[in-house]
């Protein structure tokens, strides 16, 4: 006779697996937990640094400037909006329809080393482009080392070093 040890989470363990089977097949493909959580579409960012501050480029395509806000408050940039689908003309009859529209919110917590004084947003082309200034005390310094000898000494023609003054 065998002896099987007990495992008190293996039917919990075959539950979840077959939990997850299940949806998997009912979310669309590629979509992410953060698309699945905030709604279809949403629109794609870079952040980025530099010397002087902190970038944020949004692609927002097919969208006017007044489709969309942006809200810093507590180091936190929220950039909300609507992307609406506009029917072109009474009679269409679409067959296809693969552009992702609808409301959507992105927040993105901010490093306590940028201010949103003097921050700037231009929007062109359907990319929006934010620059979030560093504090001056952040900022990267260099930092001149001098070289300070305990005496100073002098060659002599010898190519001995001898100490001033002997």
């Amino acid at each position: 006779m065998n002896v099987v040890k007990y495992d008190p989470f293996r039917d919990l363990r075959t539950l979840q697996d077959e939990m997850n089977r299940i949806f998997t097949g009912i979310t669309p493909a590629g979509a992410t937990r953060e698309e699945m959580l905030n709604g279809a579409w949403s629109p794609k960012v870079d952040i980025f640094e530099n010397e002087d501050a902190l970038v944020l480029e949004a692609d927002l395509p097919g969208m006017d400037r007044n489709d969309f806000e942006l809200i810093f408050e507590d180091n936190v940039i929220t950039l909300k909006g609507e992307r609406k689908f506009e029917k072109k003309a009474e009679g269409d009859n679409y067959q296809r329809i693969e552009r992702s529209y609808g409301a959507f919110t992105r927040s993105f917590t901010l490093p306590l080393t940028v201010t949103a004084e003097g921050a700037k947003a231009e929007f062109s082309n359907g990319i929006l482009h934010v620059s979030l200034p560093k504090r001056e005390e952040t900022k990267a310094r260099k930092i001149e080392v001098i070289s300070v000898d305990a005496e100073p000494k002098t060659i002599e023609a010898s190519g001995k070093g001898k100490s001033a003054g002997a």
